[in-house]
Parts: structure tokens; C-alpha cells; sequence
């Protein structure tokens, strides 16, 4: 699997099947041999609404870790939550063969460090920008075109994340392969640290950020995260953390962010993945982040 053409033909589990995960399953359903893992089996008949409003209908191979197919994966795509990543890749473990190359889909950057260095094969991170919701147990909408940045936390594999790349481009889904990708989950972690706690703590929309009284929170957030990140040495992004956030608050401003979602409908948050990475660092450095303190223990009741 060293050459670019070689995942075309390749088998794909995904384990995680929620929004994102179905996004990936089913776009790259319609060209290669695809099994989507859930807690329990879905329905093989899954449904896609594109961002342009066309009906994409996809059969796939569907089954649950605890009944996992005699045939092995080439890649396994990893789209649980961040929060049930590792015990997931535990249950999976004893089915793959050494060396089945994992790509690591989660938010934060709490677990992929971990299983990097758990797995016993090429591991993959992908940060992504597309847009999935779930309707139902056979349907989800591809909300919104996005970008995937693919690559390993140590610089290597590059061939491998280079295949991975060009799949799931000619699947419709635009993807570069990066050297740099642990700058960049630490950029997503920003963002999603400014924007989802927030929101979820306040049960807004991403655009009400720009509104009093929560955009001189999301000042202070910025601020906090700026400082944690330079004591880090992680690089701030080309115009500022400023510029960032609020493009992205004004790019996804009618959506409602996972974390709400989570928070709404009662689930677990991904809040130890996002705002712990950030409270460690702020502790090992000295810093004082009141208000990140703050909103990860509005949030710790949630889960």
C-alpha cells in the first residue's frame, strides 16, 4: 500500500458510524468494499442527502464489535467519539492483523497520542472540515463540503496518508496528505475549545457568539487559549487565533455544535478531549484560564 493507487481497491471498516463516520462510509461505498462497526448493526440500506439535496442510496456491510466479519480490513477508520476511542480500538484489537494501517478521525487531542503509540500498525490523524448530522438509523445529510488534512503526529508515513488522501478525494471527499498535523489538531482543539463549551453551556446557535453578551467570553477564551498555546510553542495560524475563531463562528454560524447536541439530547461531552489537553497545559506551565475552569466544570455535569 506504499503507492497512491493502492486504497482504491482496499477494504474499509469504519468503527464509529455516527455522523461523520457514515459520511465517510457511504461516500466511499460507491467504489470500494465498506463495513460500517457500530455498538449494534445498522441497516445495510443507508441513505446520504447531499449539500446540493440529491438522494445518494448505498448498500453496506453493517455489524457490531461484538460481531466482528472473518474478512480483515486493509484500514480501519476510527469516528467514535473521543471519549470512546480507546475502549473501541480495544475491542478491536484481537480482530486485526499486525499492521493494519488506523486512521484516527476524533476531536481534541487527548486520545490519538495514546493510541499511536497502542497500536501495533501505521497510525493516521485526520482533521476535517465537512459538515454531517444524523436523521435516523438509514439516513444523514452531508451538510456542508468541507476539507480533511490527513498525516501522522510523528511526520512519517507519508505514502499511506498520501493513498489515503487521493481515495477519499475521488470518493468526494477533498483531502491532502500534511506533515504537519499535530499543529493542526492543536489549531481544531482551539476552535472547537473557543466555540463548543460555549455554546453547549448556553444552548446557542454559533452565530449568537457574535452577540452581547458572549462575544466579550469568547475575547477571554481567545486570550486564554493564545497563552497556553505560545507556552506550548504551537504556532499560531497565519492571521491570529482571532481571525480563526471568528471566521469559523461566522462560517458555521446556523449550526448547532455537537457539543450542544450532546448536551440537549443528555449524552456524554467530548469536553475532557477539548478542554483537558488545554487545562493540563495551563497547569504544567503556571498559567492562570479562569474562565476555561470555568466552563469545563459547567460542563463536567454533562459528562
Amino acid at each position: 500500500m506504499s503507492e497512491p493507487a493502492g486504497l482504491w481497491s482496499a477494504s474499509h471498516w469504519i468503527v464509529g458510524p455516527g455522523a461523520l463516520g457514515r459520511l465517510i462510509g457511504l461516500r466511499l461505498a460507491a467504489s470500494i468494499p465498506v463495513t460500517l462497526v457500530g455498538r449494534r448493526p445498522l441497516p445495510a440500506g443507508q441513505v446520504l442527502i447531499t449539500p446540493e439535496g440529491d438522494t445518494l442510496a448505498r448498500q453496506l456491510t453493517t455489524t457490531s464489535l461484538d460481531a466482528l466479519p472473518d474478512i480483515k480490513p486493509d484500514v480501519v477508520h476510527l469516528t467514535t467519539k473521543a471519549y470512546a476511542a480507546e475502549s473501541a480500538h480495544a475491542a478491536l484489537v484481537p480482530h486485526l492483523p499486525p499492521g493494519t494501517p488506523l486512521v484516527l478521525w476524533q476531536n481534541g487531542f487527548a486520545c490519538q497520542p495514546r493510541l499511536g503509540e497502542r497500536h501495533a500498525g501505521p497510525v493516521l490523524c485526520a482533521t476535517t472540515t465537512e459538515g454531517a448530522y444524523v436523521q435516523g438509523d438509514d439516513r444523514m445529510t452531508h451538510a456542508g463540503h468541507g476539507e480533511t488534512r490527513i498525516g501522522a503526529l510523528g511526520g512519517g508515513h507519508v505514502h499511506l496518508a498520501q493513498a489515503l488522501a487521493q481515495t477519499l478525494t475521488r470518493a468526494g471527499l477533498p483531502a491532502w496528505a500534511v506533515d504537519d498535523i499535530h499543529t493542526r489538531l492543536w489549531h481544531k482543539l482551539a476552535v472547537n475549545a473557543a466555540i463548543n463549551p460555549l455554546v453547549a453551556r448556553f444552548r446557542i446557535r454559533n452565530g449568537q457568539l457574535r452577540d452581547r453578551p458572549f462575544r466579550p467570553l469568547v475575547e477571554t477564551v481567545i486570550a486564554e487559549i493564545a497563552a497556553i498555546m505560545a507556552a506550548e510553542q504551537i504556532p499560531p495560524p497565519p492571521r491570529g487565533w482571532r481571525d480563526l475563531v471568528w471566521r469559523v463562528v461566522a462560517g458555521t454560524a446556523r449550526n448547532r455544535a455537537s457539543m450542544l447536541q450532546d448536551v440537549l439530547a443528555g449524552r456524554p461531552t467530548e469536553r475532557a478531549a477539548i478542554l483537558g489537553p488545554l487545562l493540563e497545559a495551563a497547569h504544567r506551565h503556571g498559567l492562570s484560564s479562569p474562565l476555561l475552569v470555568e466552563l469545563d466544570d459547567a460542563l463536567s455535569h454533562h459528562g
